[in-house]
């Protein structure tokens, strides 16, 4: 894959475009993932040396048996030796119950080594994806990363617990019954090294073709789990817009699609596995003709022509198993390129090891907390190079400071405040906090001062009390119950069904959507934070509810430096600094008298925003 590194601050950003990443997924398969994958094992390691041990004595086992069944046959069988033919059985029954008793003990190790292997694998894919910035998840669908979670990893299992050592079975029954062959009679054995140079040819003709087929249907199956996933997210939006059949048909061309990937898969396979059967029966009836011409002429006896013609059908049988097998490992080698290159990808920026934490000051008298100060410097910031958001924004939030953010959508509000989050880095320009340059910060100690609401509130499976106290997890109940008392909403959640411990269900669709916010609310404000931002925050409330919060508003963000979106003027009205953006632009700056007298573009949006508040009015 392409790419090149581009120095912003302190942190290296690594830049992709599309067609790069695209490109990647045409990669030829590399038999290195192997010794990866294999790594995995390593908390394993005398299972798996075990397993490797039984793994090498199953061929010889196998061979064994069938060198034994056709001794019997050749000797006390054929010589009329009844005395010797019971001893000679049980001796072979022996033989057949250390084999598949081994056989047992191999397939539960290689079920544990497998299912440790896709353990760790699934945790380290959820452990990368967690640290990837904003950035990596607005280029990479939900759908693609379950996939690589479940049916990816999941071809790793089959790879790692049945293919690679089933290969070895078959391989090594091969090679063993190769040399009992070999050293039972060299002329015969040349007619099935004949056989090699046509197998060769063979797969190496179908190798190609599997592999492009096995590529293109994993990534068909991307594109149904992502489409899927998308689907079930946007139901709402689906049914509002009675989209169902639209959607339907679309996701059945995907279907569709991914089917004829499977479809070719198949045919070709279909064709490999019976053609390289039909081989090894053409070499055996080879091997009667001149097996048989040989006794026939008495330069062989019947007896090592019948142990020769058991083990050439030993030496055959795994062809087939071992195309199939194939097959199998194709589709764990497409899964593993997928997953290795998730979790091999590299973050588009991240913390230089140099990084310090942003202090945070005791607190103030009457234990007013202390706000951060945040300085903008010309400041410009583009989501896609060239495509600047922002240009040259220039402000400063002093400690305590309401900072309200106004303009039109894709004014670049949520811009700035993606940046104050540390969420992306400026492009160019210079981003403060404290007086520290935000890219010489870490982000977990800025993200602990720090609580955000954001108008997409989002709950995650549990109870209230649970995803209040994710902000801070050692907080008791007590605290929590005290937090939305201070945001006067504690009643609320306790006429719940449980109170504080209902249950929101998935994301939160037990509750409404303004009871959603206030949890989101009072989780923010239960992690006392030093910088407070409001993205929309008060737009799912109701009027009488919100009254109540913006008294509590007054006291609880007092001290601390909030950013505030809202397009509802009880929130902008107190603010210390109003900013009014254009295009990416600080066209205005000020407070909300002032920016009124001046009679420009705030002045025009509030008498838009009063026109919305009375139309109600009026209509009542």
């Amino acid at each position: 894959m392409k790419e090149h590194a581009v120095k912003t601050g302190d942190i290296t950003v690594v830049e992709r475009s599309p067609e790069e990443i695209e490109e990647a997924h045409f990669r030829p398969l590399q038999w290195s993932l192997i010794r990866r994958l294999f790594s995995y094992t390593g908390p394993v390691k005398s299972k798996t040396r075990w397993l490797i041990v039984i793994v090498m004595l199953r061929p010889l086992q196998l061979s064994a048996m069938i060198w034994a069944s056709s001794r019997i046959i050749a000797g006390p069988i054929a010589e009329g030796k009844i005395d010797v033919l019971p001893w000679a059985v049980l001796g072979y029954a022996a033989i057949a119950l250390i084999t598949e008793g081994m056989m047992r003990w191999r397939q539960r190790l290689a079920l544990e080594i497998g299912q440790i292997v896709v353990n760790l694998l699934r945790a380290q894919i959820f452990e990368r994806v967690q640290r990837q910035p904003m950035s990596f998840f607005h280029r990479m669908k939900l759908g693609r990363i379950i996939s690589r979670l479940t049916s990816d990893v999941e071809s790793l299992r089959v790879g790692i617990q049945n293919v690679f050592f089933v290969s070895v079975v078959q391989g090594g029954q091969m090679v063993v019954t190769a040399a009992v062959m070999a050293h039972l009679d060299l002329k015969l054995f040349g007619v099935v090294l004949a056989m090699a140079p046509i197998l060769w040819s063979i797969n190496r003709h179908f190798r190609v073709k599997l592999s492009n087929l096995t590529r293109s249907a994993q990534e068909s199956f991307s594109r149904v789990t992502a489409t899927l996933a998308e689907s079930v997210s946007g139901i709402r939006v689906t049914q509002g817009f009675v989209r169902q059949e639209t959607n339907a048909g679309f996701f059945r061309s995907l279907l569709a699609d991914h089917s004829r990937y499977n479809l070719a898969l198949a045919r070709t396979s279909g064709v490999l596995t019976p053609l390289l059967e039909l081989n090894s029966q053409f070499f055996v009836a080879i091997l009667l003709l001149f097996g048989g011409w040989r006794v026939f002429h008495g330069d062989m006896a019947v007896s090592s022509l019948i142990q020769f013609f058991f083990l050439s059908n030993f030496f055959f049988s795994p062809i087939a198993t071992l195309g199939n097998q194939y097959n199998q490992a194709l589709v764990a080698m497409a899964g593993a390129e997928r997953v290795f290159r998730l979790i091999d990808a590299k973050p588009d920026w991240e913390d230089d090891p140099a990084a310090v934490d942003l202090p945070r000051p005791a607190t103030g008298a009457d234990n007013i907390p202390v706000g951060a100060r945040v300085e903008l410097r010309n400041l410009t910031f583009s989501y896609i190079p060239d495509k600047p958001v922002l240009h040259e924004v220039n402000f400063t939030a002093e400690p305590g400071q309401t900072v309200a953010l106004v303009g039109h959508t894709g004014s670049g509000k949520s811009s700035i405040i993606n940046l104050v989050a540390k969420f992306y880095l400026p492009t160019s320009g210079v981003l403060l906090i404290d007086r520290h340059d935000i890219c010489a910060l870490n982000s977990k100690s800025l993200h602990r001062q720090m609580g955000m609401v954001q108008q997409q509130n989002f709950l995650f499976s549990g109870t209230v009390l649970d995803n209040i106290r994710l902000s801070r997890p050692e907080a008791t109940d007590v605290e929590i119950r005290e937090a939305a008392r201070q945001l006067d909403c504690l009643d609320i959640f306790e006429n719940l069904p449980q109170g504080l411990f209902t249950e929101v269900g998935e994301r939160g669709s037990a509750l409404s959507v303004g009871q959603r916010q206030l949890v989101c609310f009072t989780r923010a404000l239960l992690a006392d934070p030093r910088i407070v931002i409001l993205d929309e925050a008060t737009s799912s409330i109701d009027a009488l509810t919100e009254e109540r919060l913006q008294k509590a508003l007054v006291a609880l963000l007092r001290g601390r430096t909030s950013f505030i979106v809202a397009h509802r003027l009880s929130t902008i009205r107190h603010a210390d600094q109003v900013l009014v953006l254009d295009q990416g632009r600080i066209i205005e700056q000020g407070r909300h008298e002032e920016l009124l007298a001046q009679g420009g573009h705030y002045a025009e949006l509030y008498q838009q925003f009063v026109q919305m508040e009375d139309k109600p009015a009026k209509n009542g």
